[in-house]
């Protein structure tokens, strides 16, 4: 059996987006006193809330939401959550304002029905690029949506593959920014591509990417930009490394508009690439995204469901991994009080 067949088999018995196989003898620690672990999915992640519900198990919690004629919100609970380890499913996708606000009267309304703790599943977090200060006369919007989330009530919080790490630092509760890389490299591990080159979008993303490389035991070449000042759009200027002849993998964090990757792929098809792959943690897909991404002849589009993709921003060859299992094996380990690391070989 080669080492490709043996990795593809531990593949099958690992929890889909960790490094993790399950093992029952270990599996086992006492609850701690949060009472049982309930699960609420905002409007944003009713799919993905249930499919992580149905992982762990038990039922998804009712709620019931009315946006009045003011376009004020309001949330009430259908059961009581006192004292129970709750869980509120929220991604920050369009529209963003209004679930970003929907969550904090959810996070509320919790607080004031006695849950015993409040944790917050973001899947992908809005501002996370509003970083730092790096122009004049500009906020941290990453920050202040820290900050509000804890001031409603928040515990405790998991995202999944923050723009940038230092966000972590915004925080002062304990939580969990997770990665999809796990679970985006084995799928493509079990495509068994010949000939792949991994590709960084730029070069902000070259350590991620590395980690990309070092796993599919491959090369690492890197897109080079600059982006432009009017708008958010970038422009491609070279490619650092060979991939004359290859089947690129082209890897980033998120795709908005797709400007960056249809420079790249050009990029990437002038140096003479065969096949070119793209894989993303979070399908934002924003205006003619989807239409950029047709227009290119990818082999594979891989990305996850941490934001809903809607039928009419599904293309042909896009794979859509789910992030499910991953969310459910760490919302148990929180409960338990159990190592999160552990999923992750950390």
């Amino acid at each position: 059996m080669s080492n490709a067949d043996e990795e593809v088999g531990v593949l099958k018995d690992r929890i889909p987006g960790t490094t993790y196989v399950p093992q029952p003898e270990k599996d086992e620690a006492p609850y701690n006193p949060l009472g049982r672990i309930m699960l609420f999915s905002g409007s944003a992640s009713q799919e993905l809330g249930a499919e992580i519900a149905a992982e762990l198990g038990i039922p998804v919690g009712k709620y019931t939401r009315t946006i009045f004629p003011n376009e004020n919100i309001f949330i009430r609970l259908n059961e009581s959550v006192r004292g129970q380890d709750v869980y509120i499913v929220q991604t920050m996708s369009p529209p963003v304002h209004e679930n970003i606000f929907e969550l904090l009267i959810m996070i509320d309304t919790l607080k004031r029905d006695s849950a015993g703790r409040i944790n917050v599943v973001i899947p992908y977090l809005a501002y996370a690029r509003s970083d730092k200060k790096d122009q004049p006369r500009v906020g941290i919007t990453a920050r202040l949506l820290a900050n509000m989330l804890e001031v409603a009530g928040t515990d405790r919080y998991m995202t999944i593959d923050l723009h940038a790490g230092q966000i972590q630092g915004f925080f002062n509760i304990p939580g969990d920014a997770l990665k999809a890389f796990h679970l985006m490299s084995d799928y493509v591990i079990r495509q068994n591509i010949p000939d792949l080159v991994v590709c960084s979008a730029d070069l902000g993303f070259a350590k991620k990417a590395r980690d990309w490389a070092e796993k599919l035991n491959t090369q690492l070449v890197i897109i080079e930009k600059r982006r432009t000042s009017n708008d958010s759009t970038s422009e491609a200027l070279s490619l650092i490394g060979d991939v004359k002849d290859k089947n690129v993998l082209l890897v980033d964090d998120e795709v908005l508009t797709g400007g960056s990757v249809e420079n790249a792929v050009n990029v990437i098809r002038q140096e003479g690439a065969r096949d070119v792959y793209l894989a993303f943690s979070h399908p934002f897909l924003a205006r003619n995204a989807v239409q950029k991404l047709s227009n290119l002849n990818l082999k594979e589009i891989i990305t996850t469901n941490t934001l809903p993709i809607p039928p009419e921003k599904h293309t042909s060859n896009m794979t859509v991994l789910s992030v499910a299992p991953m969310l459910a094996a760490v919302i148990k380990r929180a409960h338990k009080g159990m190592s999160v690391g552990e999923l992750f070989n950390e």
